[in-house]
């Protein structure tokens, strides 16, 4: 029989989505499950997003430019620039999600075996991207004793070989929620320009910040240009996670023209979605407005509603839709997987994601979960009844 590919081997798992057959069949057990493991907000897309797809006038379905159309770019430029931040449409390359721009950016700066440095907890797709890719993800861990702040300067010192060529951080961070602060981001701008080294920051949830914070993002920070690289989605801005849209940001030459031939040869990002993705770009502040309220609202909750747990520690997010709980548990894999096929309170239960995951040091987070808190109060407050009833008939 033939072989799969050791890299195919190491590929990791899903721990957002390799319990979904669990609650597949909780749900055909006529149980209710309200979904906390994933980062599908509930919010409505913008109508002008979608009623430019219903009433486009092509006749053709045709590839776009490979880098993505130049009226859209150019659009994208000024979305940037009234978030403070001045690029051009040829600093940009439209991705298939963000996920493919993380792609590019890898491919586009790293050889197999090559080193990226990346604070953790993290999104889980990092660890899949890097195995794809054929280079190591070395991690400096942050803790949720300190929010999940960026660790001393001085770790990721440390962990710079001759093989590194990148620090990947995500912000405001997903699975915790953390915004990078300006002074957080000029130290890690310094230790790039020390190292000559690349910093990439997945800013995909910039819209997403609470408390009167202002994001900061990487490509603001004066003499970054030849090391900033930035990921970016339409999917949570808008709530469009089906049109698959991204960008790759930076304003390195030779960075986009390398990552433009990765570009070239899967030939095109999709031409609908973008037809989308450009129409988004008119959406009113007042929609983000709301946005931003309302997820106050549900952090408020979700967070007030953990502490009351015992046992149960939790960091406080800032920014994003996303936080990580500490549970008084040994194995949170377990714990969500007992969920779903042992326990029930009222015919309902709840779906987590795993904390371990998104970590790359093993065994490290296997007492946390990540909950995204894309659900509507009332539904976070019930399953946050349905947490505290769990944890106490649970046993390791």
């Amino acid at each position: 029989m033939p072989k799969i590919s050791e890299k195919g081997i190491n590929m990791p798992e899903s721990p957002i989505r390799k319990l979904v057959p669990f609650a597949e069949e909780a749900h055909k057990q006529g149980k209710t499950v309200y979904y906390l493991n994933i980062g599908q907000p509930d919010i409505k897309t913008p109508t002008i997003a979608l009623d430019a797809v219903k009433v486009h006038s092509l006749d053709i379905l045709a590839y776009s430019r490979s880098e993505g159309s130049e009226e859209y770019r150019k659009k994208i430029a000024k979305y940037y620039l009234r978030n403070n931040i001045e690029v051009t449409h040829s600093d940009i390359i439209v991705t298939t999600g963000g996920s493919e721009a993380l792609l590019f950016a890898f491919g586009s700066i790293m050889d197999e075996d090559d080193e990226i440095i990346i604070p953790e907890p993290f999104y889980a797709n990092y660890n899949g991207f890097s195995t794809a890719s054929s280079i190591k993800v070395v991690p400096v861990i942050s803790k949720i004793e300190d929010n999940f702040a960026l660790p001393p300067i001085e770790e990721f010192e440390k962990l710079i070989t001759p093989k590194t060529k990148a620090i990947l951080i995500c912000n405001p961070g997903n699975p915790t929620g953390y915004l990078y602060s300006k002074e957080e981001i000029s130290k890690l701008a310094a230790i790039v320009k020390k190292h000559d080294l690349f910093l990439i920051a997945d800013e995909v949830y910039r819209e997403f910040v609470y408390d009167g914070i202002e994001h900061y993002s990487i490509l603001q920070e004066p003499g970054l240009e030849d090391h900033a690289i930035v990921i970016d989605s339409v999917s949570k801005r808008y709530s469009m996670c089906g049109a698959r849209i991204g960008y790759l940001v930076s304003k390195n030459k030779e960075v986009i023209k390398t990552a433009l031939k990765f570009a070239q040869a899967r030939l095109s990002p999709p031409t609908l979605a973008q037809i989308a993705s450009e129409a988004a770009l008119e959406t009113p502040q007042s929609y983000f407005d709301d946005v931003k309220e309302e997820y106050v609202k549900r952090r408020n909750t979700l967070i007030e509603g953990l502490k009351s747990i015992p046992g149960v520690k939790v960091a406080k997010p800032n920014g994003a839709f996303y936080c990580i709980a500490e549970l008084p548990i040994k194995n949170s894999d377990d714990f969500a997987r007992w969920l779903l096929e042992s326990f029930e309170y009222n015919n309902s239960t709840v779906m987590v994601a795993p904390a371990a995951g998104f970590y790359s040091t093993p065994g490290v987070g296997r007492n946390q979960i990540r909950i995204a808190y894309v659900l509507n109060e009332d539904s976070l407050k019930t399953a946050i009844k349905i947490l505290e009833e769990a944890l106490k008939v649970y046993k390791d």
